[in-house]
């Protein structure tokens, strides 16, 4: 065990929790009408849970465990054989574990975006335990496990592929099954406190040096190198936003700027270990660029009600930046390098491989999901049921008393 790089691994692993408890959070509830804060903050702070104990009941094992190419064993499950001496690389083992269990609980939060004001709470839970199971697990065996995509020398350093394709298209695929808000797209009401997303903006921002720069598993350079490429880009990709819509509407908007900062964390995220800060800067405005682009193409030419971007911030975010590593990444532009004998374009079918199977794994795992969810429990509350709000209808109390 080394000393210095438990205790930053230590620090990471709160900053990440930061990031969904309260940052998250706050960031969707802001964006949401109060008559709906609650239900944000509860499916938030319950997915949190549920995520943590089906983490430790199979979903490590799944990930980590010895087992195939495509799936781990349930050596591990309940971590069986692991106790305080157990070791990880020079972590204890049981950090490791709580680490990657931040990243299984953020991951299908994200997904809350897609799907608030209208959805059940229980299907919430019953979508949050099965996907993890079957489309979280299995992709980052793929990617972290030693699966076929690490075979294959896929780089994803802290999640491009493993937490937002995953979770930018699943979330796309459960807002097709329920259907837009009311009154979408032109008539929905707008965010009710614009304030509260600045706030869990602003935590998420700081939480992501500990996704990003955790993701190098020691305290050292590379974690250095990615926490300054990680600030980099956002910065980079709140301004272009913020840029943008000035020149656009003739005004720069908070939200607007916000939403380009995790745009830009994003697209940087799977890149973070690899490039530098050139590489960042590159990230920061695709990921402005891109990401902008992508959220009026998904409402408005695929008239898909995901209510607030998942799909066009994370998805599309993460996809660009892991196919961008592959030419970022070399030394010429100051990156760690390719993998020995890759070249950019082989790089790039690699990372294009690792995006488009997960991407397909992610909709058709997600749409048997959403199918026995809706059997099960059912999925969208009644029209009455969304015009009153979800905070009193499914939780029995408000957010705000006047």
């Amino acid at each position: 065990m080394n000393a210095a790089d438990t205790s930053w691994i230590l620090t990471a692993t709160a900053l990440v929790l930061l990031m969904t408890l309260p940052g998250l959070a706050l960031f969707y509830a802001g964006l949401v009408q109060a008559k709906n804060i609650l239900s944000v903050l509860m499916q938030c702070i319950s997915i949190a849970c549920f995520a943590s104990v089906t983490w430790v009941i199979c979903g490590y094992s799944l990930a980590f465990a010895e087992g195939n190419a495509w799936i781990g064993g349930l050596q591990k499950a309940l971590l069986l054989g692991i106790d305080k001496t157990s070791l990880t690389g020079t972590l204890p083992e049981t950090l490791f574990v709580m680490f990657q269990m931040t990243f299984a609980i953020i991951t299908p939060a994200l997904m809350v975006g897609a799907f608030v004001e209208r959805i059940k709470f229980s299907a919430v839970i019953i979508i949050t335990v099965l996907w993890l199971i079957l489309v979280y697990a299995p992709v980052t065996h793929w990617v972290w496990g030693g699966g076929w995509l690490a075979e294959m020398g896929v780089l994803d350093f802290a999640g491009g592929i493993v937490v937002h394709v995953t979770a930018g298209v699943s979330a796309a695929v459960i807002a097709l099954f329920l259907g837009a808000r009311q009154g979408f797209p032109t008539g929905v009401r707008p965010p009710h406190a614009p304030w509260m997303v600045m706030v869990g903006a602003s935590l998420l921002w700081v939480g992501w040096f500990g996704f990003n720069a955790g993701s190098a598993v020691s305290a050292g350079q590379d974690a250095a190198m990615a926490m300054l490429v990680t600030h980099m880009s956002a910065a980079i990709a709140s301004i272009v936003w913020l840029t943008i819509e000035w020149v656009r509407f003739g005004k720069p908007s908070l939200i607007g700027l916000v939403t380009g900062t995790i745009a830009g964390l994003a697209t940087i995220t799977p890149a973070s270990g690899f490039v530098g800060p050139s590489g960042a800067i590159v990230l920061g405005l695709a990921g402005g660029i891109v990401c902008y682009l992508a959220v009026d193409f998904v409402k408005h030419a695929l008239k898909i009600d995901d209510s607030l971007d998942v799909l066009a911030v994370h998805g599309v975010g993460g996809a660009t930046g892991t196919l961008l590593v592959a030419f970022l990444a070399v030394e010429g532009l100051g990156g760690a390098g390719l993998p020995e004998g890759a070249t950019a374009a082989s790089q790039f079918g690699v990372q294009a491989t690792g995006v488009i199977v997960t991407a397909i794994w992610s909709a058709v795992a997600t749409a048997i999901i959403v199918v026995i969810a809706r059997a099960w429990v059912g999925l969208r509350v009644t029209e009455d049921e969304e015009t009153e709000g979800l905070d009193f209808i499914q939780h029995g109390e408000t957010g705000y008393r006047l």
